[in-house]
């Protein structure tokens, strides 16, 4: 998952001519890509341990990303910009390495709803680290996640029955939260590119060493797989390469409060690529409970604007 900034790309002024719609059906696509890798993950993830995978995710997306943006990065690869970019690696590298050993323990619906909380975390997160006091709309967005999130982790006993996994989850949407605040202030002094690159970097290297510290390197003849490279394939250039620019390019065009509607689509797409591919059972009951976190993503990120705009 990408959260950057805007970016202004040469040609800009051509892409002007693109219809807004077109923007927005690009964000969407970004938001299907994102909900169907949780099910490429959890495959994937039977060949390959969590951090091995997203180690040769993040690198393989370096140096693809750094290739294409090779004279941006000449022109401001600075201490600074390596400072920053390392912290933001730090807090995405941690929070994917989180998020996909959590989802070893849990179905993909689940784990691409509870990361969908992390909407709700950033307002208070970004009043911790910038003394901006979050609105009415997210306090109840965040009572509203709260319901979700019990619905999703009781049983029918009402005895809680989270797994691991999920709970791994939760703490990886803080650190998506964390990430999108400190990208939001040190995007403003520095050039957004050149950080992503040293962002992916650092998080290949962070992915790295906790998988050579904690998991067995994956079998050679995982990759003499088809389905392997399939994996990895859409992982490193549909999920990190072209969705980064898709969202980057399409923030440029669309209204910051439909752009995070349409990127909240992706917890949506998760659930129905979960229940296609790998026919996860939705009782009523976590049906709900995906409803309510989702609506309280929808309160979180529109609540305020709608509420100016009377």
């Amino acid at each position: 998952m990408s959260d950057e900034k805007n970016i202004e790309a040469p040609g800009a002024s051509r892409r002007r001519a693109v219809p807004t719609w077109a923007w927005k059906l690009s964000l969407a696509a970004c938001a299907a890509i994102w909900g169907g890798s949780f099910v490429v993950m959890k495959d994937t993830l039977d060949n390959i341990p969590p951090a091995w995978l997203m180690g040769i995710r993040f690198a393989a997306s370096a140096v693809i990303v750094g290739v294409l943006f090779w004279r941006t990065l000449r022109d401001n690869l600075d201490v600074s910009h390596l400072t920053m970019g390392a912290i933001l690696g730090v807090a995405s590298g941690a929070a994917f390495v989180v998020q996909n050993i959590g989802l070893d323990d849990t179905t993909p619906g689940r784990n691409a709803f509870l990361t969908a909380t992390y909407c709700v975390m950033t307002p208070f997160i970004n009043w911790l680290v910038a003394r901006q006091r979050p609105g009415r709309n997210n306090v109840v967005a965040a009572l509203l996640a709260i319901v979700g999130v019990g619905l999703v982790a009781l049983g029918d006993d009402l005895s809680l029955i989270m797994s691991g996994g999920d709970w791994l989850t939760l703490v990886a949407a803080v650190l998506f939260a964390v990430h999108i605040v400190l990208v939001a202030r040190f995007s403003s002094a520095h050039d957004v590119m050149t950080l992503t690159v040293v962002q992916l970097a650092v998080s290949a290297v962070l992915a790295l060493g906790v998988a050579v510290v904690t998991e067995r390197p994956p079998a050679p003849e995982v990759f003499a797989s088809a389905d392997t490279w399939f994996s990895l394939g859409y992982l490193v250039l549909l999920s990190s390469c072209v969705c980064m620019v898709f969202q980057n390019l399409g923030q440029a065009h669309v209204p910051p409060a439909q752009a995070s509607l349409l990127l909240s689509l992706e917890s949506v797409f998760a659930v129905v690529a979960s229940v296609v591919f790998y026919h996860e059972l939705v009782t009523l009951r976590i049906a709900i409970g995906f409803g309510t976190i989702f609506v309280a993503v929808l309160v979180s990120e529109l609540g305020a604007r709608m509420g100016r705009g009377k």
